[in-house]
C-alpha cells in the first residue's frame, strides 16, 4: 500500500506576492510548518532575482531553519543549471524541483527556454542531483490543458512521460496551470499513466476554485495518486488564471478529504492549526 504524501507549498504561495515579505518571517512560518507532519515543504527556489523577486532571500531563510525536530523533507524549485548548482550545495534540502513545460510557449514565459532547451537542462540536473545525494521532482506543467493554444491531448502527456521516464525521472508531478483540469481528465490521466510506471511516483499539482477541490482530489486519489501539492488556504497560484478564486489546492481540503476517508496521515492537526492561523499573518 502506498503511503500518502502531503507536500505544503509555501513557495508558491509566497513567490508572487509583490511587497517582499521579511526573511525571518518567511522561516518563521515554514519553521511552524516543519512541525506539521508534511512529507516534503517546497519551500523556495534558486532562481534569478529579477524573475521572481520574492525568493532572493531563500538561501537566507534555509539557514533559518530548525530541522531537528522535524520528518519533513526539503524541496527547491531551481530553473537552469546555475540554481541548480545553488541549491545542491546544501546537504539540507532533498529534492530539485524542475518545471518542465509540455507547451512551448509556457516554457519560453516560465525559464526562457525552447523545451528541446529544457529537456537538455533537465538531463544536466538528473546527472548533478545522482552526484549531489538530491532527487528531482519534474513538474510537468500543462499536465490538465493548454490556455497559450498549442496543441494539447492525453497522448501527447503520456509521450513526454514515455521520454521523462526513459531519462530517469523517478518523481513526476502533473501540474495544472489554471486551474483547468476537471475529474475526468485527472482519473483518465493518472489511472493510465501509474500502472504503465510502476517506478515513477506521481503527484497531482492542481489549482482550483473552492467549489471543485473534493472533487479533483477525489478523483485523483482514486485514479491511484498518493502525492498531493497543497498551500494553506489556497495561495498562491498561477498569476495568469482569469479567475481569481482560482489559486492553489488548499492543504485543509486535502487534510479534510483524507480524513473523511479515513485515510492514515501524519498531520498534527494542533501544530497545522498554529500554522494556518500564521498564514493569516504571511499573507496580507
Amino acid at each position: 500500500m502506498s503511503v500518502l504524501k502531503i507536500i505544503e507549498c509555501p513557495r508558491d504561495a509566497m513567490q508572487g506576492i509583490k511587497v517582499f515579505i521579511p526573511t525571518s518571517s518567511k522561516a518563521a512560518y515554514i519553521n511552524q510548518l516543519l512541525k506539521v507532519g508534511f512529507d516534503t515543504i517546497d519551500f523556495g527556489s534558486f532562481v534569478s532575482p529579477k524573475a521572481i523577486p520574492q525568493m532572493r532571500d531563500t538561501a537566507e531563510v534555509l539557514s533559518l531553519l530548525d530541522l531537528s525536530m522535524t520528518s519533513s523533507k526539503l524541496l527547491a524549485i531551481v530553473a537552469n543549471m546555475r540554481g541548480a548548482n545553488d541549491a545542491s550545495q546544501f546537504e539540507e534540502i532533498d529534492f530539485l524541483g524542475y518545471p518542465f513545460s509540455i507547451s512551448e510557449n509556457f516554457q519560453m514565459r516560465n525559464t526562457s527556454k525552447t523545451i528541446a532547451e529544457s529537456i537538455s537542462t533537465l538531463n544536466e540536473i538528473l546527472e548533478l542531483a545522482d552526484k549531489t545525494k538530491k532527487e528531482v521532482v519534474t513538474y510537468l506543467s500543462m499536465g490538465f490543458g493548454n490556455p497559450y493554444g498549442d496543441p494539447w491531448n492525453v497522448d501527447i502527456v503520456a509521450n513526454w512521460t514515455e521520454k521523462l521516464a526513459k531519462m530517469g525521472v523517478k518523481i513526476v508531478s502533473l501540474s495544472d496551470t489554471i486551474g483547468s483540469s476537471t475529474p475526468d481528465t485527472i482519473d483518465y490521466l493518472f489511472s493510465n499513466l501509474i500502472p504503465l510506471y510502476p517506478e515513477i511516483e506521481f503527484g497531482a499539482h492542481l489549482h482550483t476554485t473552492p467549489d471543485s477541490s473534493y472533487i479533483k482530489i477525489d478523483a485523483a486519489y482514486r485514479a491511484g495518486c498518493f502525492r498531493f501539492d497543497g498551500a494553506i488556504k489556497g495561495y498562491g497560484g498561477c498569476p495568469m488564471a482569469k479567475d481569481e478564486l482560482t489559486g492553489n489546492m488548499p492543504t485543509e481540503s486535502l487534510i479534510g478529504y483524507f480524513k473523511d476517508q479515513k485515510v492514515r496521515n501524519n498531520i498534527n492537526q494542533s501544530n497545522f492549526d498554529k500554522a494556518y492561523q500564521k498564514a493569516g499573518t504571511i499573507f496580507l
